[in-house]
């Protein structure tokens, strides 16, 4: 059995009390007509599942904090959280993908920083990633106050609810941090002094904590000494193609 998320407990079960009652009232009516809330029952433990995965150990990735679909990769010439110049993979997530989030590289929480918004539609992505709702986590390298990424957990025209987990000092690695409740965005900022190479296309579909979202030049914890060749470790640690 898929494992579920602690997280939706009371909307699976306030739901499936629903749809009992729901299912026997269309069965008074005509026992066939019962079987429609069947789907709408799988579907909603189906969001709430929360697969054990692990992230790789390379110091030089920098992973998928979510399951969904890259929408849009920018550069920024100024993100205040990282101190300069980055790169944002933006990610969509569908009502059918896995909602929960992760930490895409080894790091430890600096801050958690919240922001009451608007719930504009998350496929509007520049609009919804700045004015919606969102919660951005802040990681620096898990030994030092060095920010390496930021995790950013965005409202959609559905979702209406973002957990976190995360707290400062904790120290992750593709560990869950929280999820978003019913369809959303989410954002992974990387520092451009981590020399990073995008390695996903708008479109591709992406697991989170097991796709490679990018390869640093620059590892984290270090300038690279005893890293290997970038060419030479992509062919090995490639993203897959899957669905999210």
């Amino acid at each position: 059995m898929l494992p579920l998320t602690r997280h939706g407990w009371r909307e699976m079960l306030i739901g499936t009390l629903v749809l009992a009652g729901t299912a026997y009232g269309l069965g008074w009516v005509w026992w066939p007509l019962a079987l429609i809330v069947l789907p709408i029952l799988v579907w909603l433990f189906a969001f709430f599942r929360d697969p054990n995965r692990a992230a790789p150990a390379e110091q030089h990735v920098m992973v998928s904090p979510a399951d969904g679909k890259v929408s849009d990769i920018t550069e920024i010439e100024n993100y205040e959280p990282l101190k300069g110049s980055c790169v944002r993979v933006g990610i969509f997530l569908s009502v059918f993908n896995v909602h929960v989030n992760r930490c895409p590289c080894d790091g430890r929480v600096l801050s958690v920083t919240y922001k009451r918004g608007k719930f504009v539609n998350a496929m509007r992505h520049g609009e919804a990633s700045e004015e919606n709702e969102s919660n951005a986590v802040l990681f620096a390298e898990p030994g030092g106050d060095r920010p390496v990424a930021v995790v950013k957990q965005i409202v959609g025209l559905i979702a209406r609810r973002i957990i976190c987990t995360a707290k400062p000092g904790d120290v992750v690695r593709g560990e869950r941090i929280g999820m978003i409740k019913f369809g959303s965005r989410t954002e992974l900022y990387i520092p451009k002094r981590l020399e990073p190479q995008v390695r996903v296309k708008i479109g591709q579909n992406v697991r989170g904590a097991q796709d490679i979202i990018a390869v640093l030049g620059n590892p984290i914890g270090g300038a690279g000494a005893g890293a290997a060749p970038l060419d030479e470790e992509y062919e090995r640690l490639a993203p897959r193609e899957t669905p999210a």
